[in-house]
């Protein structure tokens, strides 16, 4: 990291703008490579500071709420798609005046709400229905659309081909942080179940959870996957990353506050695991932090503990070339995505800074926060 992280406030997520741009340009030879359209998907990233940037390589977001679909419209102002699970009728008429695309996670819904889409006078809009093709290969059951009994996606036995009118195209969502080669498996899946009625759609949404932007991600694969249908079927392919928009672009700096020792040395930081990168309990997973290794790697072995009361906030076992001490400042990478949209201020912890850097400026706070902001989320 070539950033000089000596004078950034602590705790703070910093957003490299270079290694943003390095994303968005993968992703764009992507859809010029074969003329589908990739949209930002605002669950997995919201710094809206950067959409403006996003919006010169991207379609346009993907939103999954009224607020993420005002948030695209109002800071990037290109496509904007959304998909709920099921929709709040009092907030439907607010939806369908930023949104371009929405997407039905059931035909039901889609009945409940496909006259006000066609009765509403300000643009077109055009409808979808998410389908549960029943295959996916991903391993965390709580990040799995597919799983027995999902609540997500219409599957082959409750599809409703009479009642397809007005409906424009398909979505598909079942994979998390996964490599093109899961994506060729799970589309021939798809292709053998809905094919019949691919064929009379517009488009076809491929969903997130695509890793396009790590190195080892294989993009002709990819590449010939979105192929595959566009040249079958006539559709217009989408994909939605979030994570892969975002993927390995940020930063968390915190700082060690304490070292106590129960057994082993412990260094409670200024930071989270349960406020600052919930996923690191939900997931879980090991964050790599710059010039640490494993326990007993270097010399020095610390546990590494947020300052909240909750026990289990502990974000792991780390060894250190030096002792830590009090002040010492810790950089946890790959920190953007998954962070900032789902961290919380349990206890009365405050949110980290948020910074962005770029060659031209260098480093800019783009955002504080403080007591106000937590007691405003309360009553």
């Amino acid at each position: 990291m070539d950033i000089d992280i000596k004078g950034l406030p602590s705790p703070c997520y910093i957003v490299d703008e270079r290694l943003f741009v390095r994303n968005l340009e993968i992703l764009n030879s992507v859809q010029e490579g074969t003329g589908c359209k990739i949209l930002l998907a605002q669950k997995g990233f919201s710094m809206y500071s950067l959409f403006p940037l996003a919006g010169k390589y991207l379609t346009g977001v993907t939103s999954s709420s009224l607020f993420e679909a005002r948030l695209g419209y109002e800071e990037m102002g290109k496509e904007v798609h959304i998909y709920a699970p099921a929709y709040i009728e009092e907030e439907f008429e607010e939806i369908m005046s930023y949104c371009d695309h929405i997407s039905f996670n059931s035909f039901d819904q889609w009945n409940r709400f496909k006259d006000k889409v066609k009765n509403q006078p300000t643009k077109p809009i055009s409808c979808g229905i998410r389908i549960n093709p029943e295959y996916s290969e991903i391993e965390t059951p709580i990040y799995d659309p597919c799983y027995q009994n999902s609540r997500l996606g219409v599957t082959l036995a409750n599809f409703r081909p009479d009642e397809l009118e007005g409906i424009e195209g398909l979505h598909f969502h079942t994979m998390c942080e996964q490599n093109s080669d899961t994506l060729e498996r799970t589309i021939r899946v798809v292709d053998q179940k809905f094919g019949q009625y691919i064929k009379k759609m517009k488009w076809l949404n491929f969903g997130g959870g695509h890793h396009i932007t790590r190195p080892d991600y294989n993009i002709e694969t990819l590449v010939r996957s979105i192929k595959y249908f566009q040249d079958k079927y006539g559709v217009e392919v989408y994909l939605e990353p979030g994570e892969a928009v975002a993927l390995d672009t940020g930063f968390l700096v915190a700082k060690v506050l304490d070292i106590v020792d129960n057994g082993m040395k412990i260094a409670i930081l200024d930071t989270s695991a349960a406020c600052h990168m919930p996923d690191v309990l939900e997931m879980p997973y090991r964050p790599k932090i710059i010039d640490a290794g494993k326990p007993e790697e270097y010399s020095y072995t610390y546990r590494l503990g947020g300052l909240t009361c909750l026990a289990g906030d502990v974000i792991g076992d780390y060894s250190f070339r030096q002792p830590l001490k009090s002040g010492d400042r810790l950089v946890f990478c790959d920190m953007a995505h998954y962070t900032m949209v789902k961290n919380n201020m349990f206890n009365g912890v405050n949110l980290p800074s948020i910074v962005l850097y770029n060659e031209d400026e260098g480093i800019k706070v783009v955002k504080q926060f403080g007591y106000e902001d937590f007691k405003n989320r309360l009553s």
